[in-house]
């Protein structure tokens, strides 16, 4: 039996009927659809709308079809069911009777849906951040092996100065802390309860939203009963945050692409996370990180998706939310199967400090530390950096590097150049220089470690207490 047949005369369409369920993505409410309904369930009792021994039946039952239901197949045995919602209710009924049909007593789809989604959301972010925990400890942990191993950072994709590997692996730490950041910000206005908002004017029964709230750990009722059921900015932002996670890690992904070429040779590819060509014997490809770049795409895909189905939406609901489901679903997974393997990758990537090593003592990368020399023997930085750019010409002339123009060539651009100079150009002098807070010098990147594991610290504390 429909949830909604009575007014209607005719039966639908069987191929609309097939095409307008949604329970073959919604399946995966099917936890938080039971919680709700116990919650809406103890609610009824309090406002004297079932009595006791009807509550325990329905508390039971809704037991009964969790512990029977497994969630990755349930969807394709049941035929009938419309969504997650009316499969619950039919299977209530099958077990406990036609008390089952008083579940439904003040509430409406639309609020459940609301919820629903906000718990799925929630424990998303959770699990999310979870995962982000872990992969931050996996760069800490390349980062504290790395040690004083350098290599060159870049600007524009051109050698530009010397770094700490493990400065280059905080900079993408830095980024995922702040991934988990914004996903928290996004939990906490996810977590209100629209429990008890009805179709859309509110509950028709006098039900304690406050205590439905309190049951399945929101931090109250949301304010609006309109708003509420038509609300979907919780996914928006979820999907979102999401998006620029996925930016972060296709940007990673395209610097050990980089790296792990012929051309650069900073890394060799883990044979677990790779594969190989059907043509050319002697390939190794970098399928892994190519999949997170092109998943980028597809999460941000979902983005899109979800803005644009919502923004013609009149209040309040609209069955064009059912289509913003499956994007939210399809970026919440592609997400939390990612994690993992990037972490694993990590983990295995084989760092050659050797090759990064003499790449970081090429390419002139010590020329500021050259200009800095001469600013701190009271030349004008301006000066300072246009002598350093002719000594860099002339070098090119001479082919060679800065060490190797001599004392006497230096004079010629300027007389403030002496012996000291040369000790300024080496690799440890030009990293020990940048000796600033965020700054690659040794002792910085040491202190930056410590302060980041505390980081990481609290990250997984914050989420064992959503546990």
């Amino acid at each position: 039996m429909k949830m909604w047949s009575g007014r209607f005369r005719q039966p639908l369409d069987p191929e609309f009927e097939h095409w307008q369920r949604s329970f073959e993505f919604d399946r995966r409410l099917l936890k938080y659809e039971l919680a709700a309904s116990a919650a809406h369930a103890r609610a009824l009792k309090n406002a004297g709308v079932l009595l006791a021994d009807e509550l325990i039946s329905i508390l039971e039952g809704l037991q009964k079809i969790g512990e029977q239901t497994d969630p990755n197949s349930f969807a394709v045995k049941d035929n009938e069911a419309e969504d997650v919602h009316h499969y619950v209710e039919t299977q209530l009924v099958s077990l406990i009777g036609e008390i089952g049909y008083k579940l439904h007593s003040g509430r409406s789809r639309n609020e459940q849906i609301a919820t629903d989604l906000r718990l799925y959301v929630r424990a998303a972010i959770d699990q999310l951040r979870s995962e982000l925990s872990e992969l931050c400890t996996a760069f800490v942990g390349r980062a504290e092996q790395a040690g004083t191993a350098a290599m060159p950072a870049y600007t524009h994709l051109q050698h530009a100065e010397p770094v700490l590997v493990a400065h280059w692996l905080l900079a993408y730490v830095e980024m995922f802390l702040r991934d988990a950041d914004r996903l928290a910000e996004c939990r906490a206005r996810t977590n209100i309860c629209p429990l008890g908002s009805g179709a859309v004017a509110g509950a028709t029964l006098p039900l304690d939203r406050t205590f439905m709230a309190q049951e399945l750990e929101f931090a109250s009722p949301t304010a609006n009963s309109i708003d509420a059921t038509s609300d979907r900015d919780f996914a928006l932002e979820f999907v979102n945050a999401l998006s620029v996670l996925a930016l972060h890690l296709s940007r990673w992904a395209e610097e050990m692409i980089l790296f792990a070429s012929h051309e650069f040779g900073f890394m060799h590819l883990p044979e677990a996370y790779s594969t190989g060509s059907s043509a050319m014997p002697q390939k190794m490809n970098p399928d892994l990180l190519e999949l997170v770049r092109g998943k980028t795409g597809r999460t941000i895909g979902c983005a899109t998706a979800l803005m644009v189905t919502i923004k013609g939406l009149p209040l309040a609901y609209n069955k064009d939310l059912q289509e913003t489901q499956q994007p939210l679903f399809d970026a919440a997974e592609t997400m939390m199967n990612m994690l993992p393997l990037v972490a694993g990758f990590m983990k295995a990537v084989e760092l050659d400090f050797e090759r990064m090593g003499e790449a970081a003592q090429s390419g002139f990368m010590n020329a500021w530390a050259a200009a800095t020399y001469l600013v701190n023997r009271g030349v004008p930085s301006r000066l300072a950096h246009e002598q350093v750019g002719k000594a860099v010409k002339l070098c090119l002339e001479k082919n060679c590097d800065l060490n190797g123009l001599t004392l006497r060539e230096l004079h010629e651009l300027n007389p403030a150049f002496d012996e000291r100079f040369y000790e300024c150009l080496k690799l440890t002098s030009v990293l020990a220089m940048h000796d600033v807070i965020g700054g690659t010098a040794p002792d910085r990147v040491r202190r930056a470690i410590a302060e980041t594991k505390k980081k990481i610290d609290s990250l997984r504390e914050e989420v064992h207490a959503h546990a």
